[in-house]
């Protein structure tokens, strides 16, 4: 399964490297700059093939082309395309994200940006990697000096302001990015680069890789109240495990 993924993901990231800054269709879902392309989908298509023709009976849940509904205690979830605004303006913050669950636990997780070379990867209770070579989340733990990353959602959940959270970070003195990918910030997470990220109400193919990848880089990931996390949570809190209560305190407060 691990052969199958890898060879997915890099076959993706090499379609998707193809047609980065050339001419494709691109069009709109639920939202005026909720987009979606014709690499999107391409790269979706490759990918359930290549998964269809070595495990037929497993079960695949794509961003693009949603669930094939199979029985089966293995899922496959996808991202063709995570950060496809990106992708779409020529902006290399963008991956592939390729999560591999058995019954309700990640076993395998990739996240690849074939414009940046990167390839992270995961294996349940094997750590994670970075182009092969071990990462590790940061080890800070002074709150004041952390450095962090979100992202907001198209559509904001019912009584919440994203935005007022990272207002509270930024007046603080605290540097929060918005990179456009949660796939990315998770692994940048997980590999040091970041403290910390949070976001609201993202979907299972954003974050199933990643999560797992955080998780073997010695990371915490919880949602916003610290209950253990699954992939179809939609608040979604991943740090260093060291400023995770203090993080966790100030996105309630």
């Amino acid at each position: 399964m691990k052969e199958t993924l890898l060879k997915a993901i890099k076959e993706a990231g090499a379609l998707i490297l193809k047609h980065f800054n050339g001419p494709f269709a691109v069009s709109h879902k639920d939202g005026v700059n909720n987009l979606v392309t014709e690499v999107d989908q391409a790269s979706e298509r490759l990918i359930t093939s290549i998964i269809r023709d070595a495990y037929p009976d497993h079960g695949i849940i794509g961003e693009e082309y949603g669930a094939h509904e199979i029985q089966s205690r293995y899922k496959w979830i996808i991202d063709p395309i995570d950060g496809t605004v990106n992708y779409a303006h020529g902006i290399p913050l963008c991956c592939i994200s390729i999560g591999l669950m058995e019954d309700e636990t990640m076993i395998l997780g990739a996240v690849y940006n074939p414009m940046m070379n990167e390839l992270f990867f995961a294996e349940k209770g094997k750590g994670a990697t970075l182009n092969d070579l071990p990462i590790k989340v940061s080890e800070k733990s002074d709150f004041e000096k952390v450095f962090l990353v979100t992202g907001f959602p198209y559509h904001f959940p019912e009584g919440k302001n994203p935005f007022s959270i990272f207002e509270r970070m930024v007046t603080s003195g605290i540097p929060v990015r918005r990179l456009g990918s949660a796939a990315l910030d998770l692994c940048w997470v997980a590999c040091g680069r970041f403290d910390g990220f949070w976001e609201y109400n993202l979907n299972a193919w954003d974050i199933a890789a990643g999560y797992l990848i955080v998780e073997e880089a010695g990371g915490k990931v919880t949602d916003f109240r610290n209950n253990p996390y699954t992939v179809w949570d939609k608040e979604t809190l991943a740090t260093n495990g060291k400023i995770h209560e203090p993080l966790r305190q100030a996105i309630i407060a």
